[in-house]
């Protein structure tokens, strides 16, 4: 049996700031595209190098939806990115004016820095060791 994660959503306030801030910001690749009528699309955008699992970019529908763009974890970092050369992704990161929350760190299990993207929500960017 093989099972993998293949997309986490993300409410977003609107698809086409968070599709140019995914690909253009951080390189992620605009997998899929594809109107489904009705204002809706099924936008997915993969980071560079990763082979299966994706963030499917959802536009918050309502008040209550979107009362938790930013806060979809409770304020707790809720999403990892995965280096491979924590110094060069963070260093692009910075130049193309990601915000960090944090200088980097070490941590036993790898080099660490939290972020946000412009929607509030945390993530890490991170190296494992």
């Amino acid at each position: 049996m093989k099972q993998s994660l293949h997309a986490v959503t993300l409410v977003v306030p609107d698809y086409d700031a968070a599709i140019n801030f995914y690909t253009a910001t951080l390189d992620f690749i605009l997998s899929k595209d594809i109107d489904l009528g009705g204002g809706k699309r099924w936008v997915l955008v993969t980071p560079p190098g990763s082979g299966e699992a994706s963030l499917l970019l959802a536009k918050a529908d309502g008040a209550e939806q979107e009362a938790a763009i930013g806060n979809q974890t409770g304020g707790r970092v809720g999403f990892f990115l995965e280096t491979d050369d924590f110094q060069r992704d963070h260093a692009a990161m910075r130049a193309r004016g990601v915000h960090f929350e944090e200088e980097p760190r070490v941590e036993p299990y790898g080099t660490v820095a939290v972020w946000q993207d412009p929607f509030g929500n945390r993530w890490d960017l991170i190296q494992f060791a």
